[in-house]
């Protein structure tokens, strides 16, 4: 059953009595696997849970909860249904609550700060995280790896192209739900992608879609993945009190990032404990795009005017993905473009977890966990492979940077072979002109 098939989804509560200690979690662990000083999920999780007070993260026997990167493997994989990673995950909150949070933690999670700061100074800003020097310096005082993934700022943001173009921001009268989306963007498009949203809206009104960005902040993720809660639900508050309208009124929120997604979808209310009436609603309002194109395909109402890619292309479906619970809508419309051939990348984690790779105490993790994968992209590479592909930002970000393979969102395949086809289409009449 996938997240859609519901009206309502019914989250478990936090108890981690229904732990059967059978370790599943620990052998999924992707970080488990490669470093001794993480002792697993069950250990920091469910059994660490019985010493913790109500609410506090700080009186647990030892304090490697801040090793899990909160890729959420361990609680899809656990048979009795137990919230691990989102355990582990507020303890890490009480103990940040209880001792506070470094200047790195609390700049890293701050994306619309960051952008604010980066975009308007935008080729001297790349200039610098291109600098070994400064990245050597940024490693040596804040503590971001000198190697860490950092996608260059865009000299214009999205927002600022959406309000240049006079696009809507609100609902028009008479806005029909069945035709209509709220674009969620989120702060990788917003101020290091603006590309990846403009081919997300090219497709979404190509294929009949009236598109609108109403306003809009961080999903909050990186503060929820650094424990940050308190500044988490101002973001996520923000958001529910611009987005609840559109979804009780039946519009649909189509995000391209599936961390924001599954933010909205699930850990406003997992995490923050946002169980009101505005969450359900966004929640359950909420879709990736691919999810969405593949709804639209199933109803007959894509359009399947795809012009051929002849390329062979590794794709991994990123933790937050698989997190939705509904499949891996990427390859089912990779399939219907003429000539691409997608490979699914058959692991686990890329390593990067947000943050969790630019930490310069968690990069050689995340280097670890990725190793595989980034061995996989290689050869693909020296196949003939000229790209890779990746639903999550931060994701992409880390393949590209570990690999030297470039790596894209599956939208930006599907548009391009959208713009092949308009291209082939018009050809014929300029030879008659």
């Amino acid at each position: 059953m996938t997240f859609h098939d519901a009206a309502a989804r019914d989250f478990p509560a936090f108890s981690t009595d229904a732990c059967i200690k059978c370790n599943v979690c620990n052998t999924v662990c992707p970080v488990s696997r490669v470093t001794d000083e993480f002792p697993g999920p069950k250990y920091v999780g469910p059994q660490a849970q019985r010493f913790r007070g109500p609410g506090e993260g700080s009186d647990a026997p030892d304090h490697s909860v801040d090793l899990c990167s909160g890729c959420g493997i361990c609680t899809r994989a656990c048979p009795a249904g137990v919230l691990i990673a989102e355990t582990n995950n507020r303890a890490r909150a009480g103990i940040v609550e209880e001792r506070g949070s470094s200047l790195r933690n609390r700049l890293i999670s701050d994306t619309d700060l960051l952008i604010r700061l980066g975009t308007p100074v935008a080729p001297l800003a790349n200039i610098g995280l291109k600098n070994r020097l400064a990245r050597w310096f940024g490693e040596k005082t804040l503590g971001v790896h000198r190697r860490g993934p950092l996608a260059p700022f865009s000299r214009r943001t999205f927002r600022a192209w959406w309000k240049r173009e006079k696009r809507p921001t609100a609902l028009e009268a008479g806005s029909d739900p069945s035709r209509t989306v709220v674009y969620f963007h989120g702060c990788a498009v917003n101020g290091f992608e603006p590309d990846l949203g403009r081919d997300a809206v090219e497709i979404l009104e190509r294929n009949g879609l009236t598109v609108i960005v109403p306003p809009q902040e961080c999903c909050g993720l990186p503060f929820i993945s650094n424990g940050l809660y308190p500044r988490a639900r101002e973001k996520a508050r923000r958001n529910l009190e611009s987005l609840a309208q559109y979804a009780r009124a039946g519009y649909r929120i189509v995000g391209t990032s599936t961390s924001c997604t599954h933010a909205l979808k699930a850990e406003y209310r997992e995490m923050l404990d946002l169980a009101d009436d505005d969450a359900t609603a966004v929640a359950d309002a909420t879709w990736d795009i691919c999810e969405l194109l593949v709804d639209l395909h199933d109803r007959g109402e894509l359009d399947t005017g795809f012009a051929p890619i002849a390329e062979s292309i590794p794709y991994h479906p990123p933790c937050q993905l698989k997190s939705h619970g509904i499949g891996l809508p990427a390859m089912d419309l990779f399939a219907l473009v003429p000539g691409l051939r997608a490979v699914d990348s058959d692991h686990d984690c890329c390593g990067a977890a947000g943050t969790y790779g630019l930490k310069a105490e968690r990069w050689q993790i995340a280097q670890d966990v990725g190793a595989p994968l980034f061995a996989k992209v290689r050869a693909a590479k020296a196949a003939g492979a000229s790209r890779a592909a990746c639903d999550s930002e931060t994701c992409r970000w880390q393949i590209e940077q570990s690999s030297g393979v470039p790596t894209v969102h599956p939208v930006s395949i599907l548009a391009e072979s959208y713009r092949r086809a308009d291209e082939a289409a018009s050809e014929p009449r300029r030879r008659l002109v």
